[in-house]
């Protein structure tokens, strides 16, 4: 059985959130983390992992909402950050993908988050888009643990995070013509990665272009199994530990 450890399941994205959990259980995928990016996702996912018990959750602000979000969406996270089945600050990070003009607002927004972190002991979930210096230098000043979501790296940016205690989130990217970030999971090693799907989005190969939902984990599963030669079970049992050393879950 497999987690998606990353995945925004919204009202805005899914019509039927129980016909999403027959697809799961069909493709032996048993529980998600649901990320909030904004104030307004932050309160559906609360409400959504009160009413579904195979379904946790991440609060935080994404860096595209930096010239949006408001304090009070902050102390809305800190406020219930040790709420029932919320298991991390997330999604957070930096994203110069689009623009750089508002870099510093987006790096404050970040280490204010990871102060949180670091005080209330939980762990980060990260989204670093064309970033990766500022985001290491950020998280250098902080005790705080995690996973870098999306991870598409070299081994050499794998290694620094791997140090610093953060598993790798790999998705439907790895299965993308243009992505070699196979060869890195072979040096690294699925020790140190986890399963996500970032669902609706980055559905991988061969549905690629469609709306992405957690049961494509199976099929990141299944890439991962051709290209590694191990078994659906190795993979299984090694991600599902990695998940509860990072997590409370």
């Amino acid at each position: 059985m497999f987690t998606d450890t990353h995945c925004h399941i919204l009202d805005e994205y899914y019509d039927n959130i129980d016909e999403i959990f027959v697809m799961m259980k069909d493709s032996k995928i048993y529980r998600v983390i649901n990320n909030g990016i904004d104030d307004k996702s932050n309160k559906e996912v609360l409400e959504k992992i009160k009413h579904y018990d195979w379904m946790y959750g991440a609060i935080g602000i994404h860096p595209e909402n930096v010239d949006n979000y408001k304090e009070e969406d902050l102390e809305y996270v800190i406020a219930h950050i040790n709420d029932n089945k919320v298991v991390a600050i997330g999604e957070i990070g930096l994203d110069y993908h689009y623009s750089k003009e508002n870099k510093e607002k987006q790096i404050e927004l970040f280490e204010k988050q990871l102060e949180l972190a670091e005080r209330y002991n939980v762990p980060v979930i990260v989204h670093s888009r064309e970033a990766t210096l500022d985001t290491i230098e950020c998280l250098k000043k902080y005790r705080v643990r995690g996973v870098i979501h999306s991870f598409s790296g070299s081994y050499e940016t794998a290694i620094i995070y791997i140090k610093m205690g953060f598993l790798l989130g790999i998705n439907g990217v790895v299965t993308f013509k243009n992505c070699n970030s196979i060869d890195m999971i072979k040096r690294i090693g699925i020790k140190h990665i986890i399963l996500e799907t970032d669902s609706p989005y980055l559905t991988p190969v061969p549905y690629r272009g469609k709306k992405n939902y957690p049961s494509h984990v199976i099929d990141i599963v299944n890439f991962l199994v051709e290209k590694l030669n191990i078994s659906e079970e190795e993979i299984a049992s090694i991600t599902e530990n990695n998940i509860k050393e990072i997590f409370d879950i």
